[in-house]
């Protein structure tokens, strides 16, 4: 079955995908090998003081959506925007494809694919000409 939206919650422990049609959903959850941790800065020291996401995690998530025609980025915290970050130089196609990178603490699945649908069904009717959302149920 073809699923052509999805919407991924993540944060810098684990990615939640859900990649769905109307009468389908395919969840996969995907966790980072080295989360990153809180780090002090101190003064004296080279760089911020922040530790990156792995890079194996964020194209874990990213091989998730493979084939996917629009889908959503929502979490906590600041590791949504550094996937759309890495994205954009290493799969440019994809981050076209991203519709909306939006802050949701711990919604339940059902909450999160809710707010997909009625996201795309919003976007759908806002494009000119736009042909009746694939994938997309009331």
């Amino acid at each position: 079955m073809s699923h052509s939206h999805a919407i991924v919650w993540m944060d810098s422990h684990e990615a939640h995908t859900f990649r769905f049609s109307p009468i389908d959903v395919e969840r996969e959850r995907i966790r980072a090998h080295s989360p990153f941790r809180k780090v002090h800065h101190k003064a004296g020291t080279i760089g911020s003081g922040h530790l990156h996401l792995d890079h194996d995690y964020l194209d874990g998530i990213a091989d998730s959506l493979h084939g996917v025609e629009e889908w959503l980025l929502t979490g906590p915290g600041t590791a949504k925007h550094e996937l759309a970050k890495r994205l954009e130089r290493q799969s440019p196609d994809l981050r076209r494809k991203l519709l909306a990178v939006e802050t949701a603490d711990h919604p339940t699945d059902g909450e999160l694919l809710a707010q997909a649908r009625k996201t795309f069904k919003k976007h759908d009717r806002v494009r000119p000409n736009s042909p009746t959302p694939k994938g997309i149920t009331g």
